[in-house]
Order: C-alpha cells, then structure tokens, then sequence
C-alpha cells in the first residue's frame, strides 16, 4: 500500500537517512523511537504534508507528492493525526467531526457523527467549541476527525499521550476491529515502545534518523539487540553471573534451582500491587536492582533462575 524508498531529510543537522520500509494493507506498524530519531518528520512526509530532501513515498504505486509539488499539501486517503491537533477552534466537537463527512448523506453523517462521539466519549462537549477543551479532549476529537475521512491509511503521533489506560484499551480495539474490517492500516509513532506491544504486527526501531532495526513484537521484548532498544519496550534487569552481565525481562524467571543454570540468591525490598500483577524488587549479592512479576508476592523469595524465552 504504502512504500517509503530511501527517504532522506535534513535541516540543521541530518533527521533522516535512507529510510525505506513497507505498509501492507491491514498492517498496524509501530515506529519506535527516543525524541529526536526522526519519527514525526517521517509521518509528515508519508503524509505528504513536508518535502523530503531525497527519496520517494508511494501509495499505490503513485508518488505521494509534497507541498513543492501540490498546491492544497496532504493525500485523501491519509490522515495525519499529530500533537498539533488541527481543530477548528471556534467550531464546537459535533462541527469539528461533521464538517469532515460532509459528502455523505443527511442521514448516514448524522449516524457517523454521533458513532464518533460516542466512541470518543465526548456527548458532554458536544456543544463545545474545541478551543475549550482539555488536551486529552482535543486528542480524542482529533482522532475523531481522522476517522470520520474513512482514509485508507492513518498515520498517529503519540495519539495516546493525553487519554487515560481504559479509553486507551477501548481505541485499540475499534483500531483492530477496523483493521479486520475495513483493511485500514495504522502506523503508530511513540518514545514509548512498550504502548505498541499489544497492537503492532511490526514495529520499527529508528535510532538518529535511521532504521536500527525491523521486527515484531515478540522480538523485541524478549531478544532486544542493546540496552538501549530493551529499555525502549519496559523494565529490563541486568546482574552479572560468572563475570558476566546478563539481560532479562522481569517474567524471565523461575523460583526453582535448575540444573546447569545459575541460581541468582536475592534480598526482598518490596512489592508494588499494579492490578494484573505483582511488581516485587530485590536486590542481589552484588546490590544489583532486580524487578520480577508476579501473581502474588514474593516476599519469602530467596533467589531465583533466569529462565531466557526466546
């Protein structure tokens, strides 16, 4: 659907270099990465809201052209939904959402905007205008707005930054039942990788304005390629065993001695209770930190095996 073929941009300093990746059609990607590595220039210019410097972006086998070469920027059937927004300040949610289905029919716009809505949790700032909303508000009807375009393609920067962990669960799931459905495809950029787990097919790490590495998410988690793209996806221990430092994730134990694996011996600190599980920390005979979960806690835990899944 999408091809992004050696994409390259630079203002001051070089913010992307030779990006080149495909989006398949029903495909939700996530484009991982630290503030700085290039993300939200990418979107723009997948959009075709921003000029590379090189390199081309195609929808269907058609360039996706940029502001230089159109005169009203963007692509009809890709919507970009970034930290700006682009409300209509002085038009209130119902008019922000409507103005954009206005090609429908009475009767199927009225039955879309109130679906949006209601999906976006907004019926008690219907009337209002959206310069009177909150920043978590204004994300939603931003989101709102780029689905009421029925686009093929949508392309979100930190859309969950402002919307709290249940209405967060409730989005993804309309953007996977969408995805079955429609065949829409999604890209999702955020600093935080671990938000894209459960909801990417692929996610791309981008380190300094290039692809450090491409794979799913089991992947990453577990056989993270550094330090630095393992902290990028959640909590990662670290202790040294037999001289030497080893890696894992805090559900990569286990608290029986193993044959021919090394039992880590441990001192209790405390649990943190988050709900599904139990969050315990330790510390090892070498004062390293170490964080397990659990199902209950483990307070009379003396030690443990790491236990590698991948």
């Amino acid at each position: 659907m999408i091809s992004v073929e050696d994409v390259c941009l630079r203002f001051d300093r070089e913010v992307i270099n030779g990006v080149t990746f495909q989006l398949k059609e029903g495909q939700i990607l996530g484009i991982a990465g630290k503030s700085g590595a290039g993300k939200t220039s990418l979107l723009k210019i997948m959009a075709g809201l921003l000029d590379a410097d090189s390199g081309v972006v195609l929808f269907d086998g058609k360039q996706v052209k940029g502001p230089s070469g159109k005169l009203v920027p963007g692509h009809p059937d890709i919507q970009l939904v970034d930290q700006q927004f682009h409300l209509d300040a002085f038009h209130t949610v119902e008019e922000n959402i409507r103005e954009m289905v206005l090609y429908l029919p009475i009767k199927q716009r009225d039955k879309l905007v109130d679906e949006l809505i209601d999906l976006m949790e907004l019926e008690d700032f219907r009337t209002k205008q959206s310069r009177f909303l909150s920043g978590g508000e204004q994300q939603r009807l931003a989101l709102a707005r780029a689905l009421a375009c029925e686009p093929k393609v949508i392309l979100m920067d930190e859309p969950f930054a402002h919307i709290d962990a249940r209405l967060r669960t409730k989005l993804i799931n309309y953007f996977l039942e969408l995805k079955n459905l429609r065949k829409m495809s999604l890209v999702l950029v955020s600093h935080d990788g671990a938000e894209m787990l459960g909801f990417a097919d692929q996610i791309i790490h981008m380190k300094n304005g290039k692809i450090a590495r491409k794979s799913n998410p089991e992947s990453f988690y577990y056989r993270f390629a550094s330090v630095e793209e393992a902290r990028l996806f959640g909590a990662v221990n670290s202790v040294v065993i037999d001289g030497k430092r080893v890696y894992f994730r805090p559900d990569e134990y286990s608290l029986e001695r193993i044959e021919g694996k090394q039992f880590v011996p441990v001192k209790f600190s405390h649990s943190l209770f988050t709900g599904p599980v139990y969050q315990n920390y330790f510390s090892s005979e070498r004062k390293e930190k170490v964080v397990l979960y659990s199902f209950n806690k483990l307070q009379h835990v003396k030690g443990f095996t790491i236990v590698k899944k991948f």
